[in-house]
């Protein structure tokens, strides 16, 4: 896990989502305690406040379903030139906020990757896989667009920024999927996405699934971002969200990855998403939020031995 430092960036964008509230997310977890949390786990912690939209452009597209793409357009603008210069400077996290806001960040972190010469890669955590087009969307909310943003899927140009550097389909791995729309699973069946639903889990663990994508991750020596819906989670245990599935990840499984994803050494930015504390329970969501955070940068209960990911170059026989 990188030391530098952990650099926190509010994003208080609700216009992706269908119900009002996630704009409240940010300060949720700052209340919650998040950056005493990082502190107390021995990084430095600088706290860049909330990011604004940029300037807003007379966008319209002739799906009429499509819900305020304007503001998410100008949202994504300067969440990706946000990610792109922090990238380079810390490890960012984005406390949002809809996850309308990782069609920003995805982007501004892989051009950052794509500069450095190093392979980018995703770990998708979430009920749904946010793989419409503004073409294919029927409920016309932008929250579910992001991944086929950025990974370059077509019909966007002319609307939201230009993708500078594509996140490879192969390079997406998405854990605890269970609710997928037809024109999502037809467009999912032609790329190289790695999908584990919650089946999956069900019948492997988290373990051995995530194991091998993070294998992946260090035999390219790459980048790992990783994006955190709270309806990745149960809604039993995270209730403040506005898209619950039923049959998510469980409390242990969720900190299992955390706990998984810190031994690697991977991980270099991180999305917090759709946390809606307006239907929390007083504070329930975003505490386990900030637990699972913590999680992924060092928090345990126990010192133990760990598994090193770090791809060791092979040696050829004499």
């Amino acid at each position: 896990m990188t030391q530098k430092p952990c650099i926190l960036f509010g994003v208080p964008v609700q216009e992706g989502a269908g119900r009002l509230g996630c704009d409240m997310g940010p300060s949720a977890y700052r209340t919650a305690g998040l950056v005493t949390e990082l502190k107390n786990l021995g990084y430095a912690v600088e706290d860049r406040g909330n990011i604004a939209p940029a300037s807003l452009r007379d966008l319209r597209h002739e799906n009429e379903a499509i819900k305020a793409l304007p503001e998410t357009v100008a949202w994504t603008e300067a969440i990706a030139e946000a990610a792109y210069r922090a990238a380079s400077e810390g490890m960012p996290i984005f406390l949002g906020g809809d996850h309308s806001l990782s069609a920003g960040s995805m982007t501004g972190l892989a051009r950052r990757a794509a500069e450095d010469g190093r392979e980018f890669f995703v770990l998708w955590l979430d009920s749904h896989p946010d793989f419409h087009t503004l073409e294919t969307t029927t409920s016309g909310n932008l929250h579910g667009v992001p991944m086929a943003y950025a990974t370059g899927r077509r019909g966007f140009d002319g609307y939201f920024p230009k993708v500078h550097a594509p996140v490879k389909p192969e390079n997406v791995c998405m854990m605890g999927i269970r609710s997928v729309d037809p024109a999502e699973r037809a467009a999912l069946a032609t790329t190289g996405v790695t999908i584990h639903d919650m089946r999956a889990i069900d019948e492997n663990g988290v373990a051995p699934l995530l194991d091998a994508f993070l294998k992946r991750v260090a035999e390219a020596d790459g980048i790992l971002h990783v994006s955190l819906d709270v309806d990745f989670l149960d809604p039993g245990i995270a209730p403040g969200v506005g898209t619950t599935v039923p049959g998510g990840a469980t409390f242990r499984e969720a900190h299992l990855i955390m706990e998984m994803l810190h031994d690697s050494g991977l991980v270099r930015s991180l999305d917090l998403v759709e946390l809606n504390p307006f239907l929390d329970e007083r504070g329930r969501t975003a505490l386990l939020m900030v637990d699972l955070a913590s999680s992924l940068l060092g928090r345990r209960v126990l010192d133990r031995p760990t598994q090193s990911y770090r791809h060791t170059p092979k040696v050829n026989a004499a």
